[in-house]
């Protein structure tokens, strides 16, 4: 174009804005400038106590609700806009024009689900918007340019990729039309290119992402009255398209402009503000310097990406809708760690596992509030957690007169406050660890620490004495194939093929580790796949470990901090659950009647309750006042929400029956052991890089001090017989030793490791 055409497009340009800009109302204004949290204040004000709320209010708040990620007040907020919809209320401008907005809550919703991780939904709701889009004109060609991306976004997210690029086919055939076609197109243009990022196909994105918008934008800035383009529209828009582009180049081999182009990005001021963005920059600036062989550096971008995710406690992806990609907080860690092992740090390294251990369980947490407070500071706690959350939440809020430094302080001053006054109910909601001085000075004399950590690269066995620190790479290539079919024959007791899987997993996880082993006792802290496996029935070619070592389990190093090791003055003794009545035979289990009956007989002042008597309301009533708890039950795992995974127990008027993982962290207990004497109940979800949040985990926050668990289904009789010599040992010997005899003692009379190997000790030993 000539330079005098460009200028008279120019003044054309200005001149339709300044005449859109002179009849647009402040909502719009604010909008197009991306100042949401003014938009939200306005909207509240006008709304006040009114009961009587227009579609087209609602349409501001519940936008302004969705861009400052208040999702507690927009589902609310769109529930009643599409109550509206449906009453015949309509959208209308200070113009008089009138809109069909119905499609608008359900996409409020998908945006919201994409970016709290909850697929299937998000799935759902774009499907409903897409169904409810009647309009024919270039409004509803936007609509569907939104849905369809979403949509495809929602089924990447959830690994469905089939699904995925049929959706991306269906927008790249849309029809667009005539009017709006510059617009429409662009927008189209981000959605491909958003779907082809989540698709891991980065070089179909990139002609996508190439063209510049910040002209356009700053030209909208000076129309539209924002403060400065970084602070309005460039950072809303802008940002995340040029991250965009430098995460496709760094991914197809274009390494230098993508560095050049992330380092520009880090200069900016604003970018810390952008906590999602800003992390993941950083990790990708890490991954540059290690591809260049600049080691050190290479940590430096590491460890100040885990700063930032640190200072969260929720993993909500607030970018996932704007640049179609979901970083993975755990590779990080995994990143850092290698590279510090690589760099001979090993305590380092060794505490960052720690701290990934500790990020896993925040964020399986992360949705909980109602922790359960040992003293009489509950309120404070609560207090604690309130104004922690809330000025998170601020962090997050897309608004240029936002002080984020200030909110950043609050957060940070909550969390500090919480973790010197109530240190373990701060390492629930935020990322705290024990350094590796501190871990050894907590192991006795007589014990070695192995904490293992594998990804997708490497393997590493941290071994810790009261005395040292050694770090050992492990080869594990393979290793979860010969874990799952090492548990498959274990489970089966007339196969002998799991004898050469216990050599060969034996061989891979503890012989390079037989000459520093040279104490009686191991503390095993298993990560990802090695929670399912048995160390006790790991296999030297002449023994069982469980011949050479007692053995105790830790979900992480650091919760050693937090093991109950005062003895109970409870003079009650066993509380023993058996064989609940479910209303169904299929969950009868015949022996566990006769095992809770059996123990309970063994020690004075206990109880067995069987049957209808077996239920969760008698658990909360009573559990409190025993010494031991012993559960003859089954167990049920939800492998996608593992805090719903639960002890089955009778249901009664008051409770259900279902004693949920997330239900023990609000339960007090002072018990010195919990029996899950049942099927399966070792078993949870493996968390992204971490461990599992199971039942175990659970009893142990409740108070428990020490759990003995099984890690698959059991036989009734065999377990019968191991428990009863296991509560008769502890009148005379610590549990790991109480336990250790037991398995032994079974294992003479069946020798198959399915009979005695799937008990396992975790917590306190004595």
């Amino acid at each position: 174009m000539k330079p005098f055409n460009r200028l008279l497009a120019i003044l054309i340009i200005l001149l339709i804005a300044g005449c859109l800009y002179s009849i647009m109302d402040e909502e719009t204004r604010l909008h197009v400038t991306g100042r949401y949290g003014e938009l939200q204040r306005l909207e509240e004000t006008k709304i006040g106590q009114s009961t009587d709320v227009t579609t087209t209010t609602l349409y501001y708040l519940c936008l302004s609700y969705s861009k400052v990620k208040r999702y507690n007040k927009l589902f609310t907020c769109v529930n009643k806009m599409e109550d509206n919809i449906k009453r015949g209320d309509r959208y209308e401008t200070n113009t008089g024009w009138r809109y069909d907005v119905t499609p608008i809550p359900y996409m409020l919703r998908t945006e919201a689900y994409i970016e709290l991780g909850e697929y299937d939904k998000a799935i759902e709701e774009a499907k409903k918007a897409y169904d409810s889009i009647t309009i024919q004109d270039s409004k509803g060609t936007e609509y569907r340019i939104d849905v369809l991306t979403s949509l495809a976004l929602a089924y990447a997210f959830k690994g469905d990729i089939e699904n995925a690029d049929k959706t991306r086919k269906l927008l790249e055939e849309l029809n667009i039309g005539i009017v709006g076609v510059v617009p429409l197109s662009r927008q189209r243009q981000n959605g491909l290119a958003k779907i082809y990022i989540a698709l891991a196909r980065y070089e179909e994105a990139l002609p996508f992402l190439d063209s510049n918008l910040s002209g356009w934008l700053s030209l909208g800035d000076m129309l539209f009255g924002a403060a400065s383009p970084e602070q309005s529209v460039w950072i809303n828009i802008e940002l995340p398209r040029k991250f965009m582009l430098y995460k496709c180049l760094f991914e197809t081999g274009k390494v230098m402009e993508a560095k050049k182009g992330y380092d520009t990005l880090l200069k900016l001021p604003q970018i810390h503000d952008n906590g999602e963005i800003y992390w993941m920059i950083l990790s990708e600036r890490g991954k540059i310097a290690e591809k260049e062989g600049n080691i050190k550096q290479a940590i430096e971008f590491y460890r100040q990406s885990v700063e930032v995710i640190e200072q969260q406690r929720t993993t909500i992806n607030t970018e996932a809708n704007k640049i179609g990609f979901v970083g993975d907080k755990q590779s990080v860690y995994k990143y850092l760690i290698s590279s510090l092992f690589m760099d001979g740090q090993y305590s380092y390294a060794f505490e960052y596992v720690e701290r990934s251990k500790s990020r896993a369980l925040v964020d399986l947490l992360a949705s909980k509030q109602d922790f359960a407070v040992r003293g009489s500071n509950a309120e404070q706690v609560y207090s604690f957690l309130v104004m922690a959350g809330s000025t998170e939440a601020e962090l997050r809020v897309q608004d240029e007169n936002k002080d984020q430094t200030r909110s950043r302080g609050l957060a940070i001053k909550a969390k500090h406050q919480l973790r010197e006054e109530f240190p373990e109910i701060a390492s629930l909601v935020s990322v705290t660890f024990l350094s590796a001085n501190e871990i050894r000075s907590r192991i006795s004399s007589d014990e070695i620490l192995v904490e293992y950590y594998y990804n997708d690269r490497d393997m590493f066995a941290f071994v810790l004495t009261s005395q040292r620190l050694k770090a050992v790479r492990l080869n594990n290539s393979g290793m979860i194939t010969e874990i799952r079919e090492f548990r498959k024959y274990l489970e089966d007791p007339k196969s002998e093929r799991y004898i050469e899987l216990s050599k060969r997993l034996y061989q891979r996880l503890i012989k390079p580790l037989e000459d520093i082993l040279n104490k009686p006792n191991l503390v095993i802290v298993a990560h990802g796949m090695l929670h399912y496996l048995p160390f006790n029935a790991l296999h030297n070619g002449k023994n069982y470990l469980i011949e050479q070592y007692s053995i105790r389990m830790l979900p992480s190093a650091s919760v050693i901090k937090y093991l109950h090791t005062k003895k109970t003055d409870k003079p009650a003794g066993i509380l023993a659950f058996g064989n609940p009545d479910m209303d169904n035979p299929h969950y009868d289990l015949a022996y566990a009647q006769k095992e809770a009956v059996s123990i309970t007989q063994m020690i004075p002042q206990s109880r067995a309750l069987l049957r209808k008597q077996a239920t969760e309301t008698a658990f909360k009533q009573f559990a409190g006042g025993f010494r031991y708890l012993h559960f003859a039950t089954h167990g049920e795992f939800d492998a996608d929400a593992p805090l719903k995974s639960a002890l089955l127990l009778a249901k009664d008027t008051e409770n259900d029956g279902i004693l949920t993982v997330s239900e023990l962290y609000s339960i007090k207990l002072e018990a010195d052991l919990t029996t899950l004497s049942a099927c399966e109940t070792g078993l949870g979800k493996i968390a992204n890089g971490d461990d599992i949040v199971g039942l175990t985990r659970g009893f142990l926050y409740a108070g428990s001090s020490s759990i003995v668990a099984s890690l698959w289904k059991v036989d009734d009789i065999a377990t019968s017989e191991l428990m009863i010599r296991f509560y008769a040992n502890l009148k005379q010997t610590n549990k790991r030793e109480a336990l250790r005899d037991s398995q032994l003692y079974t294992k003479r009379k069946y020798p198959h490791p399915y009979f005695w190997a799937a008990f396992q000790l975790t917590g306190n030993a004595q």
